[in-house]
């Protein structure tokens, strides 16, 4: 399949979590003999230092200035492609929903990597600038990185026709065991840009187990934390973790911690890609609960989940043979079931369907005009 996608970012990974989600996919999608064109407005934001991928080995990157200076090169792409998408957080989510829905690809999909956040804003009355105004009906299939009932709520607030879930996964090329870093050594890490809405669960599970346990050392590594963050003299900071550093961060740590974000939480069914990454380096694996996990992970045999600080302390004094035990668990069943070609294979059936659904619609109505002939 030829599939161009108009989105966020996957030359930067800095403060957004679409773009080693997008290299990891894009890469099991060429080894199955897809090919991916991804549009990438060219925002100062990323342009600068911040960006740490300029080119896709595996597929083709394109840079535009204006949505308006893209077209005719986007229209051409479409003319031929089998799948045209358009994901959440696309800076012209709307003038590109418009370009595909008004194309020739064979399937016309959306993809929220944003679930929990777009339905949000939506239940507060904001709807996202990424959003088409007539909602997701007119797609063929919409994609979401978070299942359970958000599934439904996109079918009910949006309209969407055809929805399946395309869950987090990790690159097992990108994330696995490697040597420990002394730097990155910690009794706690956590790696994850910062969000106001993760922060009284961060709070809880790892500020103040920090603030409890000082002679422990505590290690945060992200980006766009604020000056007044409740830092403790045991608490160390790496400013920003570009992808190839993640399995050396993870694996120096003797437990690392996972925070679902608060929006996505709610929803359930919502692993992070974080989540995964960690698991694949063999890093024993803290994380919050949130509804569906046991999907995803056995809780107490393949991750630790802590509702409470008392818990985090718990995981954090049990011996290092018990959590290696629950890392060694942990990294089977990702490699087993959340590597970034099992998803590619969840997106190559989700698309068939779709494209059997609208055959079968097209068959429906031509047989309706004939008959009305």
């Amino acid at each position: 399949m030829k599939i161009v996608v108009f989105g966020l970012t996957v030359s930067s990974s800095w403060g957004n979590g679409h773009a080693t989600l997008w290299r990891g996919l894009i890469a099991a999608l060429a080894r199955r003999g897809h090919r991916v064109v991804f549009f990438e407005k060219d925002v100062p934001y990323y342009a600068g230092y911040h960006r740490d991928l300029h080119e896709l080995r595996d597929g083709e990157l394109i840079f535009y200035g204006e949505f308006g200076d893209a077209l005719e090169l986007a229209r051409r792409h479409l003319a031929d492609a089998d799948v045209g998408m358009v994901t959440s957080y696309c800076p012209d989510g709307r003038a590109a929903s418009d370009l595909v829905l008004s194309s020739s690809a064979a399937a016309r999909v959306f993809y929220d990597l944003d679930t929990g956040v777009t339905l949000a804003n939506l239940e507060a009355g904001q709807v996202p600038a990424y959003l088409p105004e007539r909602g997701l009906g007119d797609f063929d299939l919409v994609l979401s990185y978070t299942g359970g009932r958000a599934l439904e709520q996109l079918r009910t607030t949006l309209g969407a026709r055809r929805v399946a879930p395309l869950y987090g996964h990790v690159d097992p090329a990108v994330h696995h065991p490697v040597d420990a870093v002394d730097q990155y050594r910690a009794d706690l890490s956590y790696l994850g840009t910062y969000a106001a809405d993760r922060q009284q669960a961060l709070e809880k599970l790892f500020i103040q187990p920090a603030q409890q346990l000082a002679e422990r050392r505590f290690l945060i590594g992200g980006a766009q934390y604020p000056a007044d963050f409740p830092w403790t003299p045991n608490i160390y900071f790496v400013r920003h973790m570009p992808p190839p550093q993640h399995p050396h961060f993870f694996c120096s740590s003797r437990l690392t911690l996972n925070v679902t974000r608060k929006a996505m939480a709610e929803y359930g069914y919502c692993p992070s890609g974080r989540l995964f990454e960690a698991a694949a380096c063999g890093a024993p694996v803290l994380t919050d609960w949130f509804e569906g996990l046991e999907a995803f992970f056995e809780p107490g045999c393949e991750v630790l989940v802590a509702r409470s600080s008392g818990d985090a302390i718990a995981a954090i004094e049990l011996s290092d043979a018990e959590l290696r035990r629950v890392a060694e668990a942990a990294r089977e069943r990702t490699l087993s079931e959340h590597t970034s070609e099992r998803r590619a294979q969840d997106f190559e059936r989700a698309v068939a369907g779709a494209l059997g659904a609208r055959t079968a619609i097209d068959d429906a109505a031509a047989l309706a005009a004939g008959r009305g002939g």
